[in-house]
């Protein structure tokens, strides 16, 4: 199972919570966040890549309780789930104008306004660790630190990270250079 996925057959609900947040319609919101993922998962993948990379990321994990955002989708709506969010970002993208880049070519590419999207990327990045987190769970895919060291994990953490749910995160990689070069 991909985030997409995870993120869709949540216990709770987030892209209602969403929707209703931004005054958007499900499916409208549901287009945003497969807009945002790729971006997102290439983020944790690059991350993930370097050296001591997959500790802090299982660590990251480990201490926040993002999964709150899958299972208590009314926690979106508390000003800690933006600072969460763009605390994300900022780890995943290291600045800000990366999340403002995403957001423009995602409004370009969907038609909603930048400003919304904005302002839902953040969220939509604590709802992805939730997911990316619970799956990771499910599947074992997250090794204790020690096995870490040894990126036992990683094969099962890069299928989590499949964006488009092809079997392979390498066109995910690909697509989301071309369109930063584009």
């Amino acid at each position: 199972m991909n985030l997409m996925e995870a993120i869709l057959n949540s216990n709770g609900s987030p892209v209602a919570q969403l929707a209703q947040k931004f005054g958007m319609g499900q499916s409208d919101v549901t287009k945003v966040i497969a807009n945002f993922l790729p971006a997102l998962t290439n983020g944790v993948k690059k991350n993930v890549s370097q050296k001591g990379g997959l500790e802090n990321l299982l660590g990251a994990l480990g201490r926040g309780s993002h999964e709150r955002y899958l299972d208590e989708p009314e926690a979106i709506s508390r000003n800690e789930a933006v600072s969460d969010g763009n605390g994300i970002l900022g780890h995943l993208f290291g600045s800000k104008d990366v999340s403002r880049q995403l957001a423009k070519r995602t409004s370009k590419s969907t038609g909603f306004d930048f400003g919304i999207l904005k302002k839902m990327l953040p969220l939509v990045a604590g709802i992805a660790m939730g997911a990316l987190n619970k799956q990771g769970k499910k599947s074992d895919a997250f090794p204790a630190p020690a096995e870490a060291k040894k990126k036992s994990g990683l094969g099962s953490l890069l299928g989590l990270l499949d964006a488009d749910g092809d079997g392979s995160p390498i066109d995910d990689i690909l697509g989301l250079a071309g369109k930063l070069f584009s």
